[in-house]
């Protein structure tokens, strides 16, 4: 008799936990962000001015597949959320190009985004007038062209898009190819090239903030939740599925917290467009409540995990199939 009620109470914990686990599988949500399988591509054709040789470059953006040959600045198109690092730029009226992130055929996968840390060389008359090293990203987004200068990178970029879930996690598939150099590069186009210890890192992230703004046209944030990862290693391939967990509240008093998750400084600060059309810092002034409600997500991956111009050439990063799970 007991033999039997033993037999009997683990055939029911048995089904207890298949029915559970069952029960988990069918109540998470996997909600993929708008072109975030990265199988559409707009391809635009831009020709340089003649000073710098007058060669049509090629620069992608993710966004419904196309052809444009205008030349013209790009805003986002077809509802896509993404921008890209790729960039017409116009200092002192010299039209340029820069393309740092790619289409890629993955095999059985349709296309991926690749991002490639490469230098971008300005040749005036021929000859090799400066040298700036490019860290591929993309970002939920829009990126301010033409680009007039160097100065203050995130000051023409838009950081962000209106965003009022809470989830889980920021699911997606990823490669990281990393050259076994040992250094980093920095170089901005002026001044000499300097090299720095230690191989760059491929990043990704999300934060999601509550933004406001005051009389005055100031846009301050709190941080509602953090997630962010590194990847120092070249991977053997694929890895599919990858979750990246949020932190929601303040992430520096739970487990999985690092340093690089901490509030944006405010000489670092990511830029918006406020409600009079000015371009301003989002500035970051604390954490959020753990059961705040967002107004803004930030999600971006980039093939450089420093400053703006430093990174390790040939430094490649796949990233596909980007979703959200709930």
């Amino acid at each position: 008799m007991n033999k039997f009620r033993s037999i009997t109470i683990n055939i029911l914990l048995f089904t207890v936990i298949q029915i559970a686990g069952s029960l988990g599988a069918v109540a998470q949500k996997v909600i993929p962000i708008s072109y975030g399988d990265f199988d559409q591509w707009l391809t635009r054709k831009i020709k340089e001015s003649v000073l710098l040789g007058g060669n049509t470059k090629t620069v992608y953006e993710i966004c419904p597949t196309g052809l444009d040959e205008t030349g013209k600045a790009y805003t986002n198109r077809g509802g896509s959320p993404w921008a890209t690092s790729n960039v017409l730029a116009s200092p002192a009226g010299v039209t340029k190009t820069s393309n740092a992130v790619y289409p890629e055929e993955r095999s059985g996968h349709g296309k991926c985004a690749k991002l490639v840390c490469k230098f971008e060389e300005c040749k005036v008359l021929g000859m090799v007038n400066m040298e700036v090293l490019v860290g591929g990203s993309i970002f939920t987004g829009q990126m301010l062209e033409p680009v007039r200068s160097t100065k203050n990178p995130y000051s023409k970029m838009i950081m962000g898009i209106p965003f009022t879930k809470r989830p889980k996690t920021l699911r997606f598939d990823y490669r990281v190819v990393i050259p076994n150099t040992g250094t980093r590069i920095y170089s901005s186009g002026f001044g000499k090239k300097r090299t720095i210890q230690g191989s760059d890192q491929a990043e990704a992230l999300i934060f999601l903030q509550r933004r406001w703004e005051d009389e005055k046209g100031n846009v301050y944030a709190k941080r509602v939740a953090t997630g962010r990862e590194k990847y120092g290693k070249s991977t053997s391939g694929w890895v599919n599925d990858h979750d990246l967990t949020l932190i929601y509240g303040d992430a520096t008093t739970q487990a999985g917290y690092r340093s690089d998750m901490n509030l944006i400084a405010e000489d670092k600060s990511y830029y918006t467009r406020n409600s009079k059309g000015k371009m301003v810092p989002v500035k970051e002034v604390g954490w959020d409540s753990a059961d705040a409600t967002p107004t803004h997500m930030i999600v971006m991956f980039s093939a450089a995990g420093g400053e703006p111009y430093i990174g390790t050439p040939g430094l490649t990063f796949y990233v596909d199939n980007v979703a959200l799970t709930y």
